[in-house]
């Protein structure tokens, strides 16, 4: 097999501007762990090339951003090492997922370097959301994950990015 899973001038023709690559990760899950919600402060946050080379797990992205007008808002969609799809998470989006097999391999390439004073998160579980976790797993989170803030809570906090924020940071990457 040979597979061509990330082509900057493809991700760059749709997403509107080039992503650059500051860093390298991959973790590796058990089933039915949820890792995330997770995002970073914008600027400059961190925006995410997601590919799972083994295993599978459901990728959910969501809209974070206070002043959204599809705030709280998400979309999921399986990554596998049969249909070999990736997902891009732009900055100022939250970003989280399941495991569905025993060592699911998780690849991202993210467009800055890991900063924890920048580092945030939401609740996985939280149920004004309603992720489309799988009915069938119970969900294993780190401790990390479980204490995190729902959403509403995140937003009183003040530790999520604004739209206007997140338009504007687009904006300098477009130029």
């Amino acid at each position: 097999m040979f597979l061509e899973w990330f082509k900057a001038e493809v991700v760059a023709d749709t997403v509107g501007h080039p992503l650059a690559i500051a860093q390298a990760n991959q973790s590796v899950s058990a089933r039915a762990v949820v890792r995330g919600i997770h995002f970073a402060t914008v600027p400059p946050s961190q925006a995410k090339y997601v590919y799972c080379p083994k295993g599978a797990v459901l990728d959910v992205v969501v809209d974070i951003r206070v002043g959204s007008p599809t705030f709280g808002e998400w979309d999921a969609v399986q990554l596998d090492d049969v249909d070999r799809r990736a997902v891009y998470v732009a900055e100022g989006l939250g970003h989280a997922f399941m495991s569905l097999a025993d060592g699911s391999a998780v690849t991202y390439l993210c467009s800055t370097g890991y900063a924890p004073e920048r580092e945030f998160g939401t609740r996985p579980l939280d149920a004004d959301l309603d992720l489309p976790w799988p009915a069938d797993l119970t969900p294993i989170l780190s401790a990390k994950d479980a204490a995190a803030p729902t959403l509403r809570e995140a937003e009183v906090e003040g530790i999520l990015p604004t739209y206007a924020a997140c338009q504007a940071f687009y904006e300098t990457l477009r130029a």
